[in-house]
């Protein structure tokens, strides 16, 4: 006997968006995305934000994030050209990982076509050990945890 199957997040179950543009090259044969592309837009929409929330430098930064962890639910289909957005919050922040959970939205739709989370753990760029999370980056990452109120959208 299986478990029921959760709802389909919405819109306000995220704290911050990013806009986000399918490709081309996305599409597989079968006229949609295709599954490997959602991780993609996973990693984008969570590295925009940190980058643009300044706390993440993906070229000088002492400290760069490991994905360890990964998971996607699709709900309905999505094909270029496909204009998206991606919600983010952050359901656990530990000492030096983060758990980010995302939904992919479709232009003007309040359900989620996917949705899915990833598990970052963040380590000295040199040694590649796990490192605590910097006070600033902690700061950022509390705006999108679940109580944090919600955020407008990033073009």
């Amino acid at each position: 006997m299986s478990a029921a199957r959760p709802p389909r997040p919405r819109r306000a179950d995220f704290r911050a968006f990013e806009a986000l543009d399918t490709r081309w090259a996305d599409n597989d044969v079968y006229g949609h995305l295709n599954n490997v592309v959602y991780y993609a837009l996973f990693d984008t929409a969570v590295n925009r934000w940190l980058i643009g929330a300044a706390v993440l430098d993906i070229h000088g930064g002492e400290t760069i994030g490991l994905v360890v962890e990964t998971a996607c639910r699709y709900h309905a289909p999505l094909a270029f050209p496909q204009r998206v957005q991606a919600g983010l919050r952050v359901a656990r922040i530990g000492a030096s990982s983060v758990r980010y959970e995302i939904g992919i939205f479709r232009d003007g739709e309040d359900e989620a076509a996917a949705d899915g989370h990833f598990v970052h753990v963040y380590v000295d760029r040199q040694t590649r050990r796990p490192a605590p999370l910097p006070a600033d980056f902690r700061t950022a990452l509390e705006t999108l945890a679940d109580q944090a109120p919600a955020a407008s959208l990033r073009e």
